[in-house]
């Protein structure tokens, strides 16, 4: 039997040893692309790549004998000049309409820009920077705190010469701030005091009028206005909303984070298109501040405008965009465009397609040519791509319609979806017997697959880590050998325990930085370290000053022990990198050396940017 939660539910699992299941998996994959594949890296061991052609476009990988399939299997592929754009076109579908999505090939266009470096490595110093949180009863608990941790990250992350505000809503709205102040030790502190007190407590989410608020404030002069919205839910007035951003899209960009799978996708991404930013979903044990931090990093590069794409097709073929216009581009993040393409021409007629773009006011140009030739053996998978973005945009006008119009649209999004076998918000799957052609009433019927029996000591810990940790003695867990028993579990909150949980110690040295971006020697810093007062001052450089020092130590710390959670500190890093060298010190070596002694690790001074 298996716990499953507070609930008074037990699963049957049937179990045998391993040697007498009676069945055995393997796991092979081939790998096809229009760019050579490079390596295929994975979290099993993997036998030795298998170039399929020449031209290294198509690849076989295989499980390497051995694995137990205990964890899930993921593959990481690596493509040569993958910051290129590339083009792939599918043929339609024989038995499908001439003229219809599924029947004509289908064309893909993927953008996955690598921007100049004398752009990148010039992080902007200015900005307003704008957060409103969402503080409804639904924000309570773990969400509320996730979002407390990520506007720590944030705070600590923004650049010297800044502007910031922070807003809070429910059915009413806070600020920190009358209005964006600059960014220093003071206010930065002062957000921080207030942001330590937030709960979910602000009732219903409405938006709308925050929005408005925050829209009503004049624009502060060269500091270009960054807005950050963080919802878990939906609002009932979504196109007001829409509409509110794209008014004011002329100032301003959105960066919008839908939390937990409630969050509505048609405002959180229509916030983001409206606004020329970027959206982010965070759901089941995703972490907040990657995501958060990300998009921060698109916020500080600059605004890609006037973007294009053209197609130049042969004589008597046509193509139909089935994406909506692309209004952002960033750094390393990919962007798809799909269109149908219809008429007829020569196998060996080929296509052109031209991307137009202005970064930090330097026109650029991409430009692909293709052949027309469809690929063969794809499984129709671009047309359901295509045909699942086109229904999303289908059903975003149709939310946003009325009357003979919207009954219109309804009526698209449910052909494209039958057609095409891609849900919508008006169709669903329907189980029928191939048999006789009847709809499949009654319950759904649980069959137990025999799976490798774990040793009962292994069994009892899984049930013990779904539990309360403090409810383990008094659930009547029997010894390891002998039955387990799930008795019913009463609702425990861990309001109920008065032992807080530890903080996390990447979080715990970067609320000691200060706004300017160094660290100060003090027990605090050395308890985030590890190491007592004594252990971190004694080997100190006597030349060296010691919030130099200290921020050596810590930039250490974060390389050497953080790496898997870079993208979440690399900014506030680089803050201190550039504090550091502001300071001319001396000995920049030595202390490195030191440090490196002291926390037991090996970063070069190179590795820190140093």
């Amino acid at each position: 039997m298996l716990f499953t939660g507070k609930e008074d539910v037990c699963i049957k699992v049937t179990s045998v040893p391993a040697s007498l299941v009676p069945y055995r998996l393997s796991f092979s994959a081939q790998v096809s692309s229009s760019r050579p594949v490079s390596k295929v890296e994975s979290n099993y061991p993997l036998d030795a790549l298998q170039y399929l052609n020449t031209d290294q476009t198509k690849a076989s990988v295989k499980m390497a004998a051995g694995h137990k399939f205990d964890r899930d299997i993921e593959l990481l592929i690596y493509y040569k000049d993958a910051h290129q754009p590339t083009v792939v076109v599918e043929a339609g579908q024989a038995s499908a309409k001439p003229g219809s999505l599924m029947g004509d090939p289908v064309v893909m266009l993927s953008l996955y820009p690598e921007f100049p470096q004398a752009v990148m490595s010039s992080v902007a110093s200015c900005g307003e920077f704008v957060f409103l949180l969402d503080r409804s009863g639904s924000m309570a608990g773990s969400r509320i705190k996730s979002a407390r941790d990520t506007l720590l990250l944030l705070l600590k992350s923004l650049p010297i010469g800044c502007y910031f505000n922070i807003y809070s809503f429910g059915s009413s709205y806070e600020h920190i701030f009358p209005k964006s102040v600059e960014y220093n030790e003071k206010t930065m502190e002062e957000a921080l005091n207030e942001v330590k007190r937030m709960g979910g407590d602000l009732g219903r989410t409405e938006i709308l009028i925050p929005l408005e608020h925050i829209y009503s404030q004049p624009c502060i002069s060269s500091q270009p206005k960054q807005l950050f919205v963080f919802t878990d839910g939906e609002v009932e007035n979504t196109k007001e909303v829409l509409n509110l951003v794209k008014k004011n899209s002329g100032f301003h960009r959105c960066f919008s984070f839908g939390i937990g799978e409630g969050a509505s996708s048609a405002l959180i991404n229509g916030l983001a298109k409206e606004g020329g930013g970027h959206a982010q979903f965070i759901t089941g044990t995703d972490r907040m501040q990657p995501k958060v931090m990300q998009s921060l990093h698109f916020a500080l590069h600059p605004n890609v405008l006037d973007i294009s794409v053209k197609w130049d097709l042969p004589k008597g073929v046509s193509v139909t965009a089935l994406s909506p216009p692309i209004t952002a581009l960033f750094h390393g993040q990919r962007s798809l465009v799909y269109a149908q393409l219809t008429g007829q021409s020569s196998e060996a007629a080929e296509g052109c397609v031209t991307v137009k773009y202005s970064l930090a006011g330097h026109p650029s140009q991409n430009q692909v040519h293709f052949s027309l030739k469809p690929a063969e053996d794809t499984g129709l998978t671009l047309h359901r791509l295509a045909a699942r973005t086109r229904i999303r945009s289908l059903e975003m006008e149709e939310r946003e319609s009325r009357g003979e119009q919207e009954e219109g649209l309804k009526k698209k999004v449910v052909e494209l979806s039958v057609q095409s076998g891609v849900s919508s918000a008006f169709t669903a799957f329907i189980a029928v017997n191939k048999g006789d052609g009847e709809v499949i009433q009654g319950p759904l019927v649980v069959r137990n697959v025999p799976t490798p029996r774990r040793t009962a000591g292994c069994m009892l810990m899984q049930c013990r880590q779904s539990i309360h940790p403090v409810m383990n003695d008094m659930m009547g867990l029997r010894s390891p050998g002998s039955a387990l028993f799930c008795p019913p579990l009463r609702n425990f909150s861990n309001d109920s325990f008065s032992v807080p949980p530890p903080r996390d110690p990447l979080l715990q040295l970067v609320s000691l930085q200060k706004a300017s971006g160094c660290w100060v020697l003090d027990p605090a810093l050395a308890a985030a370290l590890g190491k007592t007062s004594e252990e971190v001052e004694k080997p100190k450089p006597a030349s060296v000053n010691q919030e130099v020092w200290a921020s050596i130590l810590a930039l250490i710390w974060l390389h050497g022990f953080k790496m898997d959670a870079q993208e979440e500190w690399e900014l506030l890093a680089m803050k201190a990198v550039s504090w550091l060298r502001a300071q001319n010190a001396l000995c920049v070596t030595e202390c490195v050396e030191a440090g490196n002694a002291l926390l037991g690790c090996s970063v070069q001074k190179e590795a820190l940017g140093l």
